[in-house]
């Protein structure tokens, strides 16, 4: 009985102790995970896919209550298929291929992750752990550990796929992400991928904008942080480069009608053309249903490479609206003998692909067995019972449509980054013991090669491809390849076609290069207007809108003298020679002012000089003719002469002022009429002394008969016309007036004039000129009511008056005008001044002599002087 009791009990404790060591055996704890479909196939090594095959999923929402129910993907998509099938197909060609992984099979795992987060995630653990029910930081592969992944095309799932691969320092290469914070090596330090950072598709987008001239852009991106970050990275560089974002809307899969019709409303309120799309289509669906149900037609989509074209996953209704669009892709190149490899898939070959049967029913519209079976009876009250599927179908042109290989762009490079990581694979097989990359030479052990390792090699792999691309990464992980410009154009539900239509590289240039030839717009080839405010006209400038984006302005006329100048349309100043036309859109060369002999106002100068100078001659020659006669004589015959000589020239200097300034005319116009008006005084001022002196001289006891005599006037005028000689002499010498392009006067206009130099030796010439005719005119007012036979004084004190009077009133004249105009006036005040000189002092003499030569005898003239002495003695009693 005992013994029986202690077998008992130590069955017992054996059993619990089993129990506890495989307790033991056994991780802590595990992640909840739904059952993931993975396609797979065996090899030596195995490659990782993370790829979209269904556009749509449904979900429970969560109670907190009850375990959730998995989520249900939806919407199989043959072109994303196919992005499966292209990494499938460089997996079978790599086997084929003896010079690259020679003896080594490669396989896959590849999961769907359904546009779906949570679903990626899951399957990626499923992936690391090597069990369904994932165990982080464990791997419980029975074969070989996954040697890196291929995947995934959306930006939103590449970022957590990145950030929990980069703890094992797992190679992750993207075939379609290109959001700009993936290249920074320390939050992922694993990510690679086959296609530049978004960073340059910016430019891009840019540059294409700006190609055709749209400033007035709205912008629709996908609402998540990926898509915020890249829309307001690209709305940056669009404004740098001179662009305007009338609005950016967000956009979901899951927003509802009321959110859609908002973002119409805002494309249609601010009157945009063009909208650029930064949003995975899956999002856009929805959307442009909308657009097409509102007959919203007038809008031209520009989509980035985030927007896989996709025709397939759209209502064929709203294919109209993306004819004559224009798109940034990958650059892509034909992969030989792919078409080939779809029209032979077979259902029956291979069991593993969980998505061929998928395929089949979309193609072919059938159903599988299993499938007819659960929809049976739902289908049995309409008759509407699907065609079974069979494996003998094949292919036809037609059915190859749905494939879309018209575009191949991201296939293609999920395609490279197989080959990168198959290179890498080889590199690693390759290795020599002591030259490896690793401490002290090593290599990788080729039964336990470690992700770390497999990164290092796929970081410095430098390929040549067969379609004759050169696949390497930069020290960011990312592809130096071009972006590709697409043309949708859509002819029928047949023909559709994405022409390739430029290019931009950017390892050649930051520009685009687009041949606008091949492009086929929706309005019948013209090319789609979009801007806030039309183009300035030449000769306006660009006036900022307060409130408004920079895109949105008035276009205000260019002040005058300037234009607009073609590179900025700004207003810029004409150069100082030039002057701005009615349009101000062209400087025009400013017109040279001075006084000419062409123009009416310096011909009519010229004429009455020459005239007055023809008439002073004139009076001279009377003079000369009639010298003998008794008026002539007895007032003094000499100074006459000489005052009439002065009088010529003073006529004659005017023609200096006239006429193109040159050096020569502008060293004499100032000087010339300052010695020679100031002889003209002088011999006035002469004139009147010696009258004075004459009268005084009567008297036997007067003193100032020793002045009498022909010597005191040439003192007078000697001595008086040599200090205007010093004056002039000085100025010559010290600052010389020279000829002068005078821009600063008139904006319209350059005067050409003569620079006086130091104008206080212009002012002390005029003033020197007025001293001697204010004392000529004191000296003869004070003997005017002197005898007959001398009472010239008479007529000089009036001509000394108008002399006075005309530069008295020449002065603020000639300072209030400008150019040909203050010469003008110069000109008239010598020519009036002199003309009253000759007109007050001779012309009444000539009138004796012509006219009444009766009064012209020494008889009249000695009568007079007597009556005029007795007046004049009776006046001085009568005074006393």
């Amino acid at each position: 009985m005992r013994d029986t009791e202690w077998v008992k009990v130590t069955r017992l404790r054996l059993k619990d102790e089993a129990f506890v060591r495989s307790k033991a055996l056994q991780p802590a704890c595990r992640l909840q995970a739904w059952k993931q479909n993975a396609y797979t196939k065996e090899g030596d090594m195995i490659l990782g896919g993370a790829f979209i095959v269904h556009s749509e999923y449904s979900s429970t929402e969560a109670t907190f209550k009850e375990e959730p129910l998995p989520i249900s993907c939806e919407g199989f998509h043959v072109r994303y298929y196919r992005d499966v099938l292209g990494m499938v197909f460089a997996i079978e060609e790599i086997n084929q291929t003896p010079d690259l992984l020679p003896n080594i099979t490669l396989g896959f795992q590849i999961y769907d992750s359904c546009t779906y987060q949570i679903k990626a995630i899951g399957a990626l653990f499923e992936l690391l752990s090597g069990r369904q029910s994932a165990v982080p930081g464990y791997t419980c592969h029975s074969g070989p550990m996954p040697a890196g992944l291929v995947g995934e095309i959306l930006s939103s799932i590449s970022v957590p796929q990145a950030r929990i691969l980069g703890l094992y320092r797992f190679p992750q290469i993207s075939y379609g992400s290109v959001l700009a914070a993936l290249s920074d090596k320390l939050q992922f330090p694993s990510f690679l991928r086959t296609l530049p950072n978004i960073n340059l598709q910016n430019i891009a987008m840019a540059r294409l904008t700006g190609h055709f001239g749209w400033t007035w852009l709205g912008m629709i991106i996908s609402d998540d942080d990926v898509g915020w970050q890249g829309g307001q990275d690209m709305k940056r560089v669009i404004e740098e480069n001179g662009g305007c974002v009338a609005f950016i809307e967000r956009i979901h899969l899951s927003y509802g009608r009321e959110k859609l019709l908002h973002i119409i409303g805002m494309a249609q309120r601010h009157a945009v053309k063009i909208i650029v799309v930064h949003s995975c289509e899956v999002h856009f669906k929805n959307l442009i249903g909308f657009f097409a149900a509102q007959n919203v037609t007038d809008k031209v989509f520009v989509f980035t490479a985030s927007f896989t074209m996709t025709l397939g996953l759209f209502p064929k209704q709203t294919w109209r609206l993306f004819n004559g669009s224009l798109g940034v892709a990958p650059h892509y190149a034909k992969i030989p003998g792919f078409e080939e490899f779809i029209t032979h898939l077979d259902p029956l070959q291979d069991p593993n692909d969980v998505f061929i049967k998928l395929l089949w029913e979309k193609v072919f519209k059938c159903k599988w067995q299993r499938s007819m079976e659960a929809e049976f009876k739902t289908s049995l009250a309409t008759h509407d019972i699907s065609t079974p599927c069979s494996e003998n179908q094949t292919f036809d042109k037609h059915d190859l449509l749905m494939f879309e290989l018209f575009d191949l762009s991201y296939t293609y490079h999920a395609y490279l980054a197989v080959y990168a990581i198959a290179h890498a694979l080889n590199s690693l097989m390759s290795c020599e013991p002591g030259r490896g990359p690793f401490v002290d030479g090593a290599c990788a052990d080729a039964n336990n090669i470690q992700p770390w390792q497999v990164l290092h090699y796929v970081r410095t792999v430098n390929v040549s491809m067969p379609t004759g691309d050169e696949l390497y990464f930069d020290k960011n992980g990312d592809a130096l390849l071009a972006y590709d410009i697409f043309n949708v154009q859509i002819f029928s539900d047949d023909d559709i076609q994405l022409i390739n239509v430029g290019s931009f590289d950017p390892q050649q240039d930051e520009e685009v290069n687009i041949n606008t030839e091949l492009i086929l717009w929706a309005d019948d080839s013209q090319v789609p207007h979009s801007v806030c405010t039309e183009t300035c006209l030449p000769g306006h400038r660009k006036a900022a809108k307060e409130g408004r984006p920079a895109c949105c302005f008035e276009c205000i006329l260019c002040s005058e003298g300037e234009v607009t100048d073609p590179g900025t349309d700004e207003c810029i100043k004409c150069p100082a020679h030039k002057w701005s036309n009615e349009k101000h859109d062209q400087c025009i060369q400013k017109e040279i002012e001075f006084l000419s002999y062409e123009e009416p106002l310096g011909l009519t100068l010229a004429i009455t000089a020459g005239l007055l100078s023809f008439l002073n001659a004139s009076v001279l020659c009377i003079f000369i003719k009639y010298r003998n006669t008794p008026i002539v004589k007895a007032n003094n015959r000499g100074l006459s002469y000489l005052l009439l000589v002065t009088l010529i020239l003073c006529f004659l200097c005017s023609f200096i002022f006239i006429g193109q300034p040159r050096e020569l005319t502008c060293l004499l116009q100032q000087t010339v009429f300052g010695v020679i008006f100031t002889l003209s005084v002088s011999a006035i001022l002469a004139k009147t002394i010696v009258v004075v002196i004459a009268f005084r001289a009567t008297n036997p006891n007067s003193s100032a008969r020793k002045w009498l005599g022909s010597k005191t006037p040439s003192y007078i005028i000697f001595s008086n016309s040599m200090v205007q000689v010093l004056i002039c002499g000085v100025w010559l010498l010290k600052s010389p007036p020279i000829p002068k392009l005078n821009f600063s006067s008139y904006v319209q206009k350059i005067i050409f004039e003569c620079n006086e130099g130091d104008t206080i030796f212009f002012y002390l010439m005029l003033g020197y000129m007025g001293l001697l005719a204010t004392v000529s005119f004191i000296v003869a007012f004070l003997s005017r009511n002197l005898p007959g036979s001398f009472n010239e004084a008479k007529l000089i004190t009036f001509s000394m008056l108008v002399f006075v009077s005309v530069w008295i009133s020449f002065i603020p004249a000639y300072l209030s005008t400008r150019g040909k105009y203050m010469v003008a006036v110069e000109v008239f005040a010598i020519l009036c001044s002199s003309a009253g000189l000759l007109s007050c002092i001779f012309i009444p003499k000539c009138y004796i002599m012509l006219l009444r030569p009766e009064v012209n005898t020494r008889e009249h003239l000695v009568s007079k002087t007597s009556l005029s002495s007795k007046q004049t003695t009776f006046s001085s009693k009568q005074m006393t």
